[in-house]
């Protein structure tokens, strides 16, 4: 049986994005976004929570959140989860999940001066970036 893997997020950026590059030239953006949620508890006092979730995005799409995007953004994400490991400075084994966005819509106000943002950016799919439930017939 196929899976299902799909984010939806809106929320606002922790910091800036990172911009680099891969060693086959692709620029790939990273940055922080932060969700909240709000409840009332048994006493009927309010509480609030903030997740933060690792965003990765990759080639022209990471170029634009680079550009347009900043601390504070608040910005609409879909992509899937991806869990990878990795080796850090001291040789320990260390996990990180992060969400690959396949789409970014920015949810900033129309009309403010300044720049010309575009709304709506979407990864197209390749070889690379397609997944097995991509082509499923609903």
């Amino acid at each position: 049986m196929r899976g299902v893997n799909k984010v939806i997020l809106i929320g606002n950026l922790g910091k800036d994005p990172e911009l680099r590059y891969l060693p086959n030239g692709d620029p790939v953006v990273k940055f922080p976004l932060a969700t909240g949620s709000r409840w009332k508890d048994k006493d009927g006092q309010f509480q609030e929570r903030t997740d933060w979730h690792n965003i990765v995005a990759f080639r022209r799409q990471a170029e634009i959140c680079n550009e347009y995007l900043k601390k504070g953004s608040p910005v609409y994400i879909e992509g899937r989860i991806q869990t990878r490991s990795y080796d850090d400075r001291d040789g320990n084994k260390r996990w990180i999940t992060e969400i690959i966005a396949r789409s970014v819509m920015m949810l900033g106000r129309k009309g403010e001066p300044g720049e010309e943002i575009p709304e709506e950016m979407e990864e197209p799919l390749t070889e690379e970036t397609k997944t097995e439930d991509e082509d499923l017939p609903f």
